[in-house]
Formats: structure tokens, C-alpha cells, sequence
């Protein structure tokens, strides 16, 4: 598929990714490749939840490496995805640890932790020869330490829902995320109205992210929305590439404008 230098964006990114969830996702990916070419970002989970390692699922591992040749971009998800720090004492960070979610694996790891995670990540991409551009934390949440530490490897960006960040400098980019919360029909509903008005808000954004869980997939509401929406975007003119290829069209475009 062309990708035209001045094209709007159409990002399309799978959370999550580990041998437990491959079954939630299977279906939808086998769809979108049906469209044609349309690259996805997989970020993809070493150890999910200290129970999918990767060294112990070859299949899978061989169907990600199928990805990368096809196009596809895996990036580095966090390494476990689970929050195994000691408890929270402050109210904000029982929120965000408790309530918020209970995977903010990076939230509160010091430097010399999450600079261990993270080069033990890196080490498994290069272990199965898989190109590694970028970190994305479990719910996006980083500690300063992990900031910090970011700033020592060899990686390109990392992101939260609104911006991908250049790295080590953290410089920001807009890049708009639509995003789910699945896990009830009610906040599918709300869900559902939040992603329709900010689509609409977002119609000249030069990129639109797409952000989906496993937990979608399980519903075909929200799996229908996902596939109906990328459909539509496609449809209006946006290119669909990986948050690599995408960032890199940018840095072109900042460095020629410089």
C-alpha cells in the first residue's frame, strides 16, 4: 500500500501480545489481513503475568517472526505486566495502582529495576533476531526511574494515549489514541460515545492511533467497532502504518522543515 508523505496516519496497535491472548486475537487479525496490507504495531508482553514465556512457546514465537516479515512491528510491552511492587501508601497511588489498573508494572520501579527489565527485554528481541524500535509501559504508566532509563538504550520511542515520545529526549509528538474499556457492557456503551466524539474532534489529526486489548476481542460489539472503524478510516484516505514507520515519516518531515 502507497504511503503518500502527507497523508494522514492510521496507526493500528495490538496490546498485549502473548501466547494467552493470541486466541483472542487470531480471528480479528485474520480479518484485518483479508483487507490487504495494512501493517500493525504488536506490543508484545516477554513474560505475561509470569506464566507466557516466550522461550517456552516456539509456535508463537514463529508466527511473530512471520509478522515481522510480512511488515508488522513488534515493540516492547513492559516485561511481566503485572504490578508486583510493594503496596501503595500515598491515595494517588492506590488509584492508579488499585483502581486504575493492576498491571502498572513501571509505575513505581526505580531506575536500576526498570533499566533491568527493560535490557532484559531488549536481550529476548534480539535472542529471536525481531528489530526493536520501541517501549510502551503496561497502561502507559512510567515512574521516573523508568524515564530515566529509557534514556540510557537503544530505543527510538515510547508513548502514551495522546503522544509518542521521541527518545532519550522525550520530545513530544502528537499522535491521538482511541482506546476501550471492555470489561462490562456499560463501559463498552460510554466507550462506544468517548471514541465517536473524539473521531469526530480528530478528523483532521495527522495520525489516529488505535489501541486494542484482548479484552475486546471477546465482545462482538466492541470488535465490531474496531473493525468497522479502521474500515471507515482506511476508507477516508488515512495510510495504515507501524508507530516505527510512522515516526520515522515524521523525523523526514521535522528535519526537512528545520
Amino acid at each position: 500500500m502507497a504511503e503518500p508523505m502527507n497523508a494522514p496516519g492510521l496507526l493500528l496497535v495490538l496490546h498485549d501480545v502473548a501466547p494467552q491472548t493470541w486466541a483472542d486475537y487470531q480471528p480479528f487479525v485474520e480479518a484485518i489481513d483479508a483487507l490487504g496490507e495494512v501493517p500493525m504495531t504488536w506490543l508484545v508482553v516477554p513474560d505475561f503475568h509470569r506464566h507466557n514465556d516466550l522461550e517456552a512457546h516456539p509456535g508463537f514465537r514463529r508466527m511473530l517472526t512471520s509478522r515481522v516479515a510480512r511488515g508488522d512491528e513488534l515493540a516492547l510491552h513492559g516485561y511481566f505486566h503485572c504490578d508486583e511492587s510493594p503496596p501503595p501508601h500515598t491515595p494517588r497511588d492506590w488509584f492508579m495502582r488499585r483502581i486504575y489498573t493492576h498491571e502498572g508494572e513501571f509505575y513505581s520501579l526505580s531506575q536500576d529495576a526498570a533499566l533491568a527489565r527493560l535490557r532484559a527485554g531488549i536481550d529476548m528481541f534480539r535472542r529471536y533476531h525481531w528489530p526493536l524500535e520501541g517501549f510502551v509501559a503496561p497502561a502507559w504508566l512510567m515512574s521516573e526511574g523508568t524515564r530515566q532509563a529509557l534514556r540510557q538504550l537503544p530505543l527510538s520511542y515510547t508513548s502514551d494515549p495522546q503522544h509518542l515520545y521521541r527518545l532519550p529526549d522525550f520530545t513530544p509528538v502528537d499522535a491521538p489514541g482511541l482506546v476501550w474499556s471492555a470489561r462490562s457492557a456499560w463501559r463498552r456503551g460510554v466507550s462506544k460515545l468517548v471514541s465517536d466524539q473524539r473521531e469526530h474532534r480528530w478528523r483532521q489529526a495527522p495520525v489516529i492511533r488505535l489501541g486494542l486489548h484482548p479484552v475486546d476481542m471477546r465482545h462482538p460489539f466492541s470488535r465490531n467497532y474496531w473493525l468497522q472503524t479502521l474500515k471507515r478510516l482506511l476508507a477516508e484516505g488515512r495510510v495504515p502504518l507501524t508507530k516505527a514507520r510512522w515516526l520515522a515519516q515524521y523525523n523526514d518531515r521535522a528535519g526537512r522543515a528545520a
